[in-house]
């Protein structure tokens, strides 16, 4: 068996437990995006071909819509460039005013006609701050340019020996000028913003999931006092975001969806997402969605052909079944919820796809006891082996999906398929365990009630929070499993069996 980790890390390290060696789980170091506060970090995941029954597994790379603030400025050399006015500190609602600062920049006063070339030929040493300008008017000269130098790489305001020679060969006066630049709440970014409103010390760096117009938290305790504030930041920093909320509540609810609060914007969570190039709407009070597994949902998407049968029991709005009948699979599709159900329709018209998708709203144990048992007695029972599709089944309730597979326990009467067509499963669970994957095979063994040694593989989707990671486990179910062969009688009829010598024997004794 394997499990194979997903490391989002910028080096892509990747790491792969196997079973029967003595392997331990490598912590790494998740780094924060470098990017602007209106980019997305990309993420990486490593897929592997998986020998045996499983669908081998393709390498693909997506990017997730989640944004991390940074914890750390550019540099410490010079804080005041990059904070804003102490006095901010503590504030719990926002005034953009109370901001302001001024502070002393090294300037090079330049002609008009050579800015060009020597913004060309200094560029390393000319400040790049976005929202700020490099070159200024010169008040007391209007043949005159302002060139503002980055004071890091200006210290003491005084230029290197290359610097000066740049200078030299344009024909510009090598002294560097003092320039009082004023800094407003537009200049700053939003880590520096919360830097130096919350309490000194304590951590600011707050990731988010975007969900459409949506910005998503998980604030901490110490943070909940400037929530307000945080969340009209991330509106002004953060273009096409107008709403942010905040989680109160742990998602244990029947329909897998949270409360929450609005922090700031307008009240309006009904949005639109895109995934995989695929359209969506929701109303995120009310349904499950997570950015951070568009990857998952490509991974598997990827395994399937045209023509295979997906059964999603727990399909939510859609992000399996949708692309899966786009790909010409016959999908069935079922979710519990309502709510996720009426979306379901939505976005399958959405995408016109609704003819190609049969969508329940069931319980999952119902679903699979009812329409995923008929049509399986159906797809299995085709004469000819070619003509048989391959079978997938999707079950992500990772809080108790695992608890299902219990439904496969002789679904089944008859005899035993191929084994090339038996339904493969791929079933996502939580693990707090140090070995996440025997965790996991472990339970879905006891659902099953059989052994799924050498033949299952368990994806490590990605880690939820500390010591709790989110896998997929993917195997055949066991032909043992999954049929229940007829008793004699059940099997043949008396009325209908050969006789045989033995009855002829019986009859004449009795007469």
């Amino acid at each position: 068996m394997h499990l194979i980790r997903r490391d989002p890390t910028a080096g892509s390290r990747r790491t792969l437990w196997r079973f029967g060696y003595s392997a331990r789980l490598l912590k790494t170091n998740h780094s924060r995006t470098a990017a602007s506060n209106t980019s997305f970090p990309a993420v990486w995941m490593l897929l592997a071909q998986h020998p045996g029954r499983i669908p081998g597994l393709s390498a693909v790379a997506q990017k997730a819509s989640f944004c991390t603030m940074r914890e750390t400025v550019e540099d410490n050399a010079d804080p005041e460039l990059y904070s804003p006015h102490p006095e901010v500190r503590g504030m719990t609602l926002l005034n953009r005013e109370a901001f302001k600062r001024t502070v002393v920049v090294p300037v090079l006063k330049v002609k008009k006609e050579i800015v060009h070339t020597l913004m060309k030929s200094l560029k390393h040493a000319v400040l790049r701050r976005p929202g700020l300008k490099r070159v200024i008017e010169d008040p007391g000269d209007e043949g005159s340019k302002l060139v503002i130098l980055d004071p890091h790489k200006v210290p003491e305001f005084s230029l290197g020996q290359a610097e000066q020679e740049v200078l030299k060969q344009l024909n510009i006066p090598p002294e560097v000028s003092r320039y009082n630049l004023e800094l407003t709440y537009e200049n700053f970014k939003s880590e520096e913003i919360l830097r130096a409103v919350l309490p000194e010390g304590q951590d600011v760096a707050s990731g988010f999931s975007r969900v459409g117009h949506i910005a998503h938290f998980n604030l901490r305790d110490h943070q909940l006092p400037y929530r307000h504030l945080i969340g009209q930041v991330i509106i002004d920093k953060n273009p096409g975001i107008t709403c942010v909320v905040n989680k109160t509540s742990i998602i244990d609810s029947t329909y897998r969806n949270f409360e929450m609060e609005v922090l700031a914007g307008e009240s309006n969570l009904v949005t639109k997402v895109k995934e995989n190039n695929i359209s969506y709407d929701l109303d995120f009070a009310k349904v499950y969605w997570n950015p951070r597994l568009s990857t998952e949902h490509g991974r598997i998407v990827e395994l399937l052909k045209p023509g295979d049968v997906l059964f999603d029991v727990f399909a939510g709005i859609g992000p399996f079944a949708i692309p899966a009948a786009k790909k010409k699979c016959v999908v069935f599709a079922n979710d519990l919820n309502p709510e996720s159900y009426k979306w379901l329709l939505h976005n399958c018209k959405l995408n016109k796809v609704d003819n190609k998708i049969k969508a329940f709203n069931l319980d999952g144990r119902d679903f699979l006891l009812g329409p995923v048992r008929e049509e399986l007695s159906k797809a299995l029972a085709l004469e000819k082996e070619e003509q048989k599709p391959a079978v997938h089944i999707v079950m992500n309730l990772p809080a108790s999906a695992l608890e299902f597979l219990d439904v496969f326990r002789h679904l089944l009467v008859g005899e035993p398929c191929s084994a090339a067509v038996l339904p493969t499963v791929h079933c996502y669970g939580f693990s707090k365990h140090e070995n996440p994957a025997k965790e996991i095979q472990e339970r879905a063994e006891a659902s099953l009630g059989a052994s799924l040694d050498g033949r299952c593989s368990t994806y490590l989707v990605r880690n939820v929070a500390p010591n709790k990671e989110m896998l997929c486990i993917s195997f055949q179910v066991p032909a043992d499993v999954l049929y229940k062969r007829p008793c004699p009688a059940e099997e043949k009829p008396a009325s209908k069996r050969l006789r045989t010598n033995k009855d002829f024997t019986e009859e004449k004794l009795a007469s």
